[in-house]
Parts: structure tokens; C-alpha cells; sequence
């Protein structure tokens, strides 16, 4: 076989069992271990089995027509894996209904499970913990309050917030309550533009920092995504930020320069966590939603990663570009999945 000759597909799907791979580039596979009966999941916690004692298997069906039984610690049939999920739907439809948060031993008791195994599980398949699932549910309930024009002082209270203090001291939508009640009204986002290597590029920012980089579509396209996020706040053209704009647009025409912006992001905790990690992403090196979840201590919660990826509002700053994937393909991008090319291909 030549040096540059691709391995045999059994020869790559053995190495993503070694591995433990849960998303390997060879497509999805089952495996069975001979001397076991059992067939997993390529990235099963199990000691890896020796290649003779390896079969592989297209679904489950194949895999038990020839004998082998699912094993359970990987839950190849992904039944475990349902029942936990219908304990964890249970459990924030309990969080959603009470008007005080419910504590951690009163879900885990309600589920049937211990506090730290069930802890786990929460985290594992909404991507935040009971806590943090219950403050988002506050923070939605003060949102809409605040949006329908209730009083600052009332809709603390019925969001179920002890005090004012303590919203005003961690502001759980991103702005204070009085700025939230006016939807935005009286804050001002400053924007510059200019074209770029990747086509128009608008750049909004606040007193805090920059809040909305977009790039690659029309100005005015760019601006009613930014009018969207910020419904009522005034948008002004701002020369000020004329350095800023350059800086961007010097990233854009040469990928690889680095990119260090002062930035106000607005979002629920966990993406904010989601757009933290995508920061620590060294560029030239892609990653996957997968692997970015388990980085994250939530290998379950991929779907979850992808939607905070896709809510990101300041392209380039928060590197989503850099995640692809299982099977290293360009999957869909804000700007453009041949901008995500040029990107990827430029920091490379």
C-alpha cells in the first residue's frame, strides 16, 4: 500500500474505537466485542477490545442479527439515554411551574436519582445546571414582565428575585431593568461601516464595547440584523469607531492576525460560557460541536453548543468559524460558508 493511501475503513473505525471517539471521521458505526456479546457505541467508555476480538456493524439491527446484545454502559439504543431525558423534561417543567426555584435534593428525589448523578444529567442534557436553568426561567419571566411595561419594582418581585440589589448588582438580561423595561430605549449603539475582503462590514458598538460584528451581506441587511437584537436603542453612525472598523476589516483581508476587541455580549449564561470556550479556540485549529461540548463538561448537550455558535453577534471576536463538523465539513455560517472557508483557510 502506498505511504499516502487512505487506511481501510475498518482500520480508521478501530482506531476511533481506541480512541473512544464519539464522533469519528468515518461516519457512524456500531462495534461488537466478541468475547463479550456486546456491540457500543465508538466512544464507549469501555476498555478498548483487541482487533481480532472487533467486528463492525452498520445500525443495531445488523448487530443483533448477529448476535450481539447492546451493551450498557454506552447505551447503543439510546434507551437509558430517553429516560434521562424525560427525568430531565420533568424536572424543568417543575422549575418552570414553581414560583420559588425547587432545590437540587427536591429534582433529584422527584427523578428518582442521587443529587450529584442527577446533577450530572441535567447539566449533561440541557448544557446548564438546575440553578442555571431556574435563573434563565427568572430572567425570561423579568424579560416579559418589563417588556409588557410593568413596573421595575413589581416585576423583580413576580420573576421571584429576593431584591432589586440584587438585579441591578448582576443584571440577568444583559442590561439593567429600567433599560430592559424600555426594550432598549435610551441606549445608544454607535456603528461604523466599511467595505472589506469579505464584503460590507458593519461594526455596532456601546459604551461597554463592541456588540455586533457583521460581515458579507448588504449594509442594510447588516444594520436590521442589529435593529433586531436592539429593537428600541438609537443607532447612530459613530467616526469613533473608525480604528475599531479597520481593525476588523484588517482580520477579515489577513485571517491570521489576531483579534483582541473590548466586547458587551448579551445572552443566558450558557452561551455566554459557550462563547468563552469558542474564544479559547487556538486558530488554524478547527474543532467540532462535539468536541466542543465535551470540553464544556456537556458532551450531550451538541445541539445546544450548535444554537449558542449560531446566536453569536460578534463574528471574528467570537470565533465560531473555527468549529466544523464531525466529519470536518463547513457546516452552516452566519456570513456566509465560503467566508468560513477563507477564514479557516487564512488562519491556517
Amino acid at each position: 500500500m502506498p505511504d499516502d493511501a487512505p487506511l481501510p475503513l475498518d482500520a480508521r473505525r478501530f482506531l476511533a474505537v481506541v480512541a473512544r471517539n464519539p464522533q469519528p471521521d468515518c461516519g457512524p458505526f456500531l462495534y461488537g466485542v466478541v468475547t463479550q456479546g456486546v456491540f457500543c457505541l465508538p466512544g464507549c467508555p469501555s476498555r478498548a477490545p483487541l482487533r481480532r476480538n472487533t467486528r463492525f456493524f452498520a445500525d443495531a439491527t445488523e448487530a443483533s442479527a448477529a448476535g450481539f446484545r447492546p451493551c450498557r454502559r454506552c447505551d447503543p439504543l439510546g434507551e437509558r439515554a430517553a429516560l434521562h431525558r424525560a427525568a430531565v423534561a420533568e424536572a424543568a417543567r417543575m422549575i418552570e411551574a414553581a414560583e420559588t426555584p425547587p432545590s437540587l435534593a427536591e429534582l433529584a428525589q422527584r427523578a428518582g436519582f442521587g443529587r450529584h448523578h442527577f446533577l450530572r444529567l441535567f447539566r449533561d442534557v440541557t448544557g446548564v445546571t438546575p440553578r442555571a436553568y431556574a435563573e434563565a426561567v427568572r430572567a425570561r419571566r423579568l424579560g416579559t414582565a418589563l417588556g409588557q411595561g410593568e413596573r421595575v419594582a413589581d416585576a423583580v418581585a413576580g420573576a421571584g428575585f429576593g431584591s432589586e440589589s440584587r438585579v441591578y448588582e448582576r443584571p440577568p438580561l444583559g442590561m439593567t431593568p429600567g433599560t430592559a423595561r424600555r426594550g432598549g430605549a435610551g441606549e445608544r449603539i454607535g456603528i461604523g461601516r466599511a467595505e472589506s475582503a469579505m464584503g460590507p462590514l458593519l461594526v455596532g458598538a456601546t459604551a461597554r464595547g463592541v456588540c455586533f460584528i457583521g460581515f458579507g451581506e448588504p449594509f442594510l441587511a447588516l444594520e436590521a440584523d442589529l435593529r433586531r437584537r436592539f429593537p428600541h436603542a438609537t443607532l447612530e453612525e459613530d467616526p469613533a469607531l473608525a480604528e475599531t472598523v479597520a481593525v476588523v476589516a484588517a482580520k477579515l483581508h489577513e485571517p491570521s492576525r489576531a483579534l483582541d476587541l473590548p466586547l458587551d455580549l448579551r445572552g443566558t449564561a450558557f452561551q455566554r460560557r459557550v462563547w468563552e470556550a469558542l474564544r479559547e479556540i487556538p486558530p488554524g485549529r478547527p474543532t467540532t460541536y462535539g468536541a466542543l461540548a465535551a470540553s464544556l463538561g456537556m458532551p450531550r448537550a451538541v445541539r445546544a453548543v450548535a444554537s449558542a455558535c449560531a446566536r453569536n453577534p460578534v463574528g471574528l471576536a467570537v470565533p465560531c468559524h473555527r468549529v466544523v463538523g464531525s466529519n470536518g465539513a463547513l457546516t452552516g455560517y452566519r456570513w456566509g460558508v465560503e467566508n468560513k472557508r477563507r477564514l479557516l483557510q487564512g488562519e491556517s
